[in-house]
């Protein structure tokens, strides 16, 4: 893979924002389990991007993307779930899932194309 890898990117930054977010509503005193499974879930995902950039085969490779898309899925249905209870502010929400559904696309291409 080369050195400035899109997913790798997203998914970090995607984890720090997610992590920020985890802050402010606990600050905020939401509910503690839906932000843990938030942000369980969001870090996931950059978690297993890296570890498929280190995967010892191109099997494992794609398991991990698998799992990382897995997680953008859970993330994206907390973040919909925190939008709709109006735990956040439907523009910051959407700005989350809007980034959540690019790295969504994201992985499956490149899971996609993995297999073929």
């Amino acid at each position: 893979m080369k050195d400035d890898n899109i997913i790798l990117d997203k998914s970090f930054l995607f984890a720090l924002r997610i992590t920020k977010l985890f802050l402010h509503l606990r600050k905020n005193k939401v509910e503690r389990e839906l932000c843990v499974q938030l942000l369980k879930s969001g870090t996931s995902v950059g978690a297993n991007v890296e570890e498929a950039v280190g995967g010892s085969s191109r099997k494992d490779f794609i398991h991990k993307l698998e799992i990382a898309y897995r997680e953008a899925r859970e993330t994206r249905y907390w973040l919909r779930i925190l939008k709709e209870t109006k735990f956040i502010e439907e523009k910051i929400a959407d700005s989350f899932i809007n980034d959540c559904e690019e790295i969504i696309k994201i992985l499956t291409s490149i899971i996609n194309s993995s297999k073929g």
